[in-house]
């Protein structure tokens, strides 16, 4: 598959994951007004930690694929949020073999770390000025170098942003005891 195929998709799958994410949130503070929306409020606390597994186990294949096969060298801020994605996975793995959804609390920490660290490096790849110096200035990779921008606002570090909003909404339901 081509980067512009690649993007493309990637992109398109961040749009959808917006939408529903957007939805998921709204839910999460209207279910116990709408009684009718309690099934899928439910169905997403019993698999939320399925559904977070997939997430960041195409997340991680998809940036192992972006650096490992297409030769995008990853930032020193692509690192930083590689660094609060890859244990998620772990993390997940050992929640659904335990049956803990405990793990909830873990998740939000590093998706909120995650989230702002891909919503600064949007920023600076939006044109914003770089606050803090970029930890990749002694290697080929820059910061503010946009490899992939759909639909005039998707950057890849805006894609990791959504995922871990969508991630903290998603554990909002796993770890709420109604």
């Amino acid at each position: 598959m081509s980067l512009a195929a690649a993007n493309y998709y990637v992109a398109l799958g961040v749009l959808i994951l917006q939408i529903v994410g957007l939805a998921f949130l709204a839910l999460f503070f209207l279910k116990k007004k709408f009684p009718d929306l309690q099934g899928v409020a439910d169905f997403l606390r019993r698999r939320g930690l399925w559904i977070g597994l997939a997430l960041t186990l195409g997340a991680m294949a998809a940036s192992l694929y972006y650096s490992e096969i297409l030769g995008i060298l990853p930032c020193g801020l692509c690192w930083i949020q590689r660094i609060f994605l890859y244990p998620q996975v772990v993390l997940f793995v050992l929640a659904i073999w335990k049956k803990d959804s405990g793990i909830a609390d873990y998740i939000i920490g590093l998706s909120i770390l995650g989230a702002l660290t891909g919503l600064y490096q949007h920023y600076i790849q939006m044109g914003g000025e770089n606050v803090l110096p970029c930890p990749a200035v002694t290697t080929v990779a820059d910061c503010a170098q946009r490899f992939m921008f759909e639909f005039g606002y998707i950057t890849f570090p805006f894609a990791v942003f959504v995922l871990f909003a969508f991630l903290i909404i998603l554990m909002f339901f796993v770890r709420s005891r109604d």
